[in-house]
């Protein structure tokens, strides 16, 4: 939201000292986001004034037309000046900037000679004076203007425009009328409602029209003019306003909308009347509905949509954006003039199903004040009636839905409590007034907001409001007091441990955010019956394409490693901790309670909200590309592999001094002959392994990219990490080769080696894999070396090789292992 300070001015009674910067910081200080104040035209310089051109030379010879103009700029002699702009002829009027002026850009204008003739200034385009991005041709005046006269002061191109970055909650403030009445409060000083206008004569009614869906709408005003005149132009202190804002001028008829939607707060809508059929009706879309809109799209329409329609159909998208069927145009003069309060929700999730975003549908998502249509709209018909040469028929179509005010009941000492400060009840009652609200009682108050601010809804919004204008300073600053001894809790310090344990074994560690698609689950080669499928979807999305919560940490990380594999760092391995959010099939529905900020919840209302939230497990989930090991002078490099992966897993499962049993399955997204299942403890914790082709394919992957995710919160994280006793005796090494079926997985023989070697096995390796005719078709054999050691004594051979024999027995008792000759 830009605003002039000069049009602030209008309606604050503001010292004339006051710069941008200076009323900046106030409104900072009262909760506004001041993000830049900007000093617009803060390099011009006069005399720039108005002129009259005379006469005009085409010369030629030239490569492009040349014009030597005669314009009479107030004085006693005219000024010569050269220009290449055509869109002007004699007699128009036109800016001019004389010898000693300088343009914003440091520009300097003087006398010179320039195509052999001598120019005496510069005729300037609104690009050159800084009040737009139109430089095809300079900027020509309508009528009223008296040759001469200076145009800084009057225009306001000298203005410090602040720029403020609106919260949700504080839509009133889209508006100069929001941010004057803030700037009003924080000087104390009077403030001039622009909407204050007297509605008399309003009796009848103008263009007939009805509410059919109370949901979408409850209030729609209608009001006519007629005769505008089509050739009427935009005044320049109005286009200069809105080039601040950051609007383009259209047409006179577009500018007063967009100028008022601006000052109040309010978006309007100017239909032309000849295009218009039959009652105007606020509805829902239809099924097969359809409208092409100001942009040109031909939008397909939801059943949601919200919409104005008339007998042809639909006509506009409701707060969003009109319809071409009904625009206004060069040769408009009847226009009907709309305003209306739609719901906010509504206008909200059409624009995200359209991608659809626009300076109305901003407001209206923001809340507008629902006593406004009445007031905008009058002012709108005025103002074209007045600038325009419009007649403004009597009457006005107004159709409303009875809406319940709010009131909110607080005791006056609930700001105190909430801040810690002593403000009083006179205070309390005397901000809420400030904000606009209507106080009664003692020492409890029951406070009536305002139409503007439909954020207030509750006694901890009156608070804040209290707290807020009397200064967030006021408030001590203490620090918060910890239980001495406590510290980190044990899951705490296990995610810690597992973050840099990862981070120490190569990988990088992301933060995305916990948002998914529906096209993930595909993405992902999720079965229909998947549990991952079953996603908790957000009410107000920040994306309609990503409007669910996350059941798994995979598709962002696979995002991520797309993303830089696609700027040239192939090889990578990234990791991300964090929360998924699985759906309880029996939790409560309906809206959570509204917990109290001046004391503790109950143990009650824990519950209750607790019983609504869905399971929430800590996940971990690693992805690899690429080389793990780098080639070079040493040697060859080393792909990453699922091995890998697996590892990661073993990892992580060594911070929770657990160890990892690996299993053969098949589980989405991994290669259903290269997935392994996780347990610790006989838990399934989850999976990890080389991602299937399609999933691959989908994320655009380099191939045999792999992955691993379990879940840390199935870890028992109160698992000391204790330093392994190092013996100083000799380690004795046996090598075994088993012959085992294909079928028959590695780790089934390494855990019947495990279990038979006993406690002397300090460990075993598997370092190589045979298949080929001495292992026989449909077999293998696999290689381990087996280390042994005692923590009190050498070993002898036969205690060694007691060991071995027991541990091949018991692998051969497992898995039918023959011992390879």
């Amino acid at each position: 939201m830009r605003v002039p300070l000069s049009w602030l001015r209008e309606y604050v009674e503001l010292p004339a000292e006051v710069t941008g910067r200076e009323l900046a910081t106030r409104l900072i200080a009262a909760g506004l986001e001041v993000e830049t104040v900007d000093a617009a035209g803060a390099d011009l310089t006069g005399p720039l004034v108005v002129g009259r051109v005379l006469a005009i030379e085409e010369l030629t010879g030239f490569k492009k037309p040349i014009r030597y103009c005669q314009v009479d700029v107030g004085n006693t002699q005219p000024q010569n000046i050269v220009c290449g702009a055509r869109n002007f002829t004699g007699g128009d009027l036109v800016v001019v900037a004389l010898p000693g002026a300088e343009l914003p850009g440091g520009f300097a204008i003087g006398a010179r000679t320039t195509y052999g003739r001598v120019s005496e200034g510069m005729i300037c385009s609104a690009s050159e004076l800084g009040i737009g991005d139109d430089h095809s041709g300079i900027l020509v005046l309508g009528p009223g203007h008296e040759v001469g006269a200076d145009v800084i002061g009057p225009w306001a191109l000298r203005d410090d425009v602040l720029d403020i970055a609106v919260t949700p909650d504080r839509g009133y403030a889209l508006s100069i009328r929001g941010v004057a009445r803030e700037a009003a409060t924080a000087y104390g000083v009077a403030f001039r409602d622009p909407a204050d206008l007297d509605l008399t004569g309003d009796d009848g009614t103008s263009y007939p029209a009805g509410i059919a869906d109370p949901s979408a709408c409850d209030r729609f005003v209608l009001r006519e003019i007629r005769g505008l005149d089509p050739e009427a132009q935009t005044p320049m202190w109005m286009r200069v306003r809105l080039a601040r804002a950051g609007m383009r001028p259209v047409s006179l008829a577009v500018d007063v909308t967009n100028y008022l939607m601006h000052e109040l707060g309010q978006p309007l809508h100017a239909f032309d009347r000849g295009k218009l059929s039959g009652p105007i009706v606020v509805r829902r879309a239809r099924p097969g509905e359809r409208l092409e809109t100001l942009d040109h799209v031909k939008r397909v329409l939801d059943p949601e949509d919200v919409l104005i329609t008339d007998d042809s159909g639909p006509i506009s998208m409701a707060g969003t954006m009109g319809g071409l069927n009904s625009e206004i145009d060069e040769k408009s003069t009847d226009l009907v003039i709309e305003a209306a309060h739609f719901d906010d929700v509504g206008v909200a999730r059409m624009v995200r199903r359209h991608k659809l975003h626009s300076e109305a549908s901003y407001r209206f998502e923001r809340g507008v004040d629902r006593e406004l249509p009445l007031y905008a709209s009058a002012k709108a018909a005025r103002m074209l009636a007045e600038l325009g040469g419009a007649e403004l028929l009597p009457g006005v179509t107004h159709a409303e839905v009875p809406v319940a005010q709010t009131v909110i009941t607080i005791p006056a000492d609930h700001p105190d409590r909430v801040a810690g400060v002593d403000y009083g009840r006179d205070t309390v009652v005397r901000r809420l007034a400030e904000v606009g609200c209507r106080v009664a009682g003692g020492d409890t108050l029951t406070v009536t907001p305002p139409s503007w601010r439909p954020d207030l809804a509750d006694p901890n919004d009156l608070a804040e409001e209290v707290i807020r204008l009397e200064g967030y300073d006021r408030i001590p600053i203490r620090a918060p007091r910890s239980v001495a001894g406590r510290g980190l809790t044990a899951a705490q310090r296990l995610r810690r441990r597992t973050g840099r344990a990862l981070a120490a074994a190569g990988h990088v560690e992301v933060l995305s955010s916990p948002f998914a698609a529906e096209r993930d689950w595909d993405d992902l080669q999720l079965p229909a019956d998947d549990a991952r499928r079953r996603a908790l979807r957000l009410a107000n999305p920040l994306s309609e394409d990503e409007p669910l919560l996350r059941t798994t940490l995979l598709p962002a990380l696979l995002r991520t490693l797309t993303r830089n594999v696609g700027r040239g760092f192939p090889d990578l391995g990234l990791f991300e901790i964090g929360l998924v959010y699985r759906p309880r099939p029996d939790a409560p529905t309906g809206p959570a309670p509204r917990l109290s900020v001046d004391r503790a919840p109950t143990a009650g209302e824990l519950a209750s909200i607790e019983a609504m939230l869905p399971d929430q497990p800590l996940r971990v989930a690693t992805v690899l590309s690429g080389d793990r090991e780098s080639a070079g002078w040493w040697g060859k490099g080393r792909p990453a592999g699922w091995a890998d992966a697996i590892e990661a897993a073993r990892t992580v499962a060594a911070e929770a001094s657990a160890e990892v049993e690996v299993r053969a399955d098949q589980h989405a997204p991994w290669h259903p002959g290269r997935c392994a299942a996780l347990y610790a403890g006989g838990t399934l914790i989850g999976h990890a392994g080389e991602l299937h082709p399609r999933v691959i394919q989908a994320y655009g992957l380099p191939p045999r990219t792999c992955a691993m995710e379990i879940e840390l919160s199935r870890l028992d994280p109160s698992g000391a990490v204790q330093a392994p006793h190092v013996s100083a005796y000799p380690v004795a090494t046996q090598d075994v080769a088993l012959i085992v079926d294909a079928t028959v997985p590695a780790a089934e023989v390494e855990a019947g080696l495990r279990a038979g070697a006993g406690e002397l096995l300090e460990s075993i390796r598997l370092f190589d894999v045979y298949t080929g005719e001495q292992a026989g078709e449909g077999r293998r054999s696999l290689a381990y070396t087996l280390r042994f050691r005692a923590p009190d004594r050498t070993l002898t051979v036969e205690e060694t090789t007691a060991a071995r024999d027991a541990a091949v027995a018991e692998a051969t008792a497992r898995t039918g292992a023959v011992l390879r000759g």
